[in-house]
């Protein structure tokens, strides 16, 4: 086995170790409280312009609660755009 074999099987079980462990480690989806709201759905509403001082509910979500999440798509959809311009590139001789 090459040294880039070992190297690309160690990358994808970091990879698959750290995958693992983020879903192990997710909450639980749909626990409700006294009043038969969803949990975090409710601590959002409550707590948004304190935490925040946003007006808009939606707007603190995307880019205050999961401003990283956010910021993470716009660098997927960033390659994803450059990698297309480059495989359709026209290569000058």
């Amino acid at each position: 086995m090459s040294i880039r074999n070992i190297v690309a099987v160690t990358f994808f079980a970091v990879v698959a170790l750290f995958l693992i462990f983020g879903a192990l480690m997710t909450h639980p989806f749909g626990e409700f409280d006294e009043d038969n709201t969803p949990e975090m759905d409710q601590y959002i509403i409550d707590n948004t312009q304190s935490e925040t001082g946003a007006d808009n509910v939606v707007t603190a979500v995307v880019f205050d609660y999961r401003g990283f999440d956010t910021l993470g798509e716009a660098t997927v959809l960033f390659t994803a755009v450059a990698g297309v311009i480059l495989i359709f590139r026209r290569v000058k001789k």
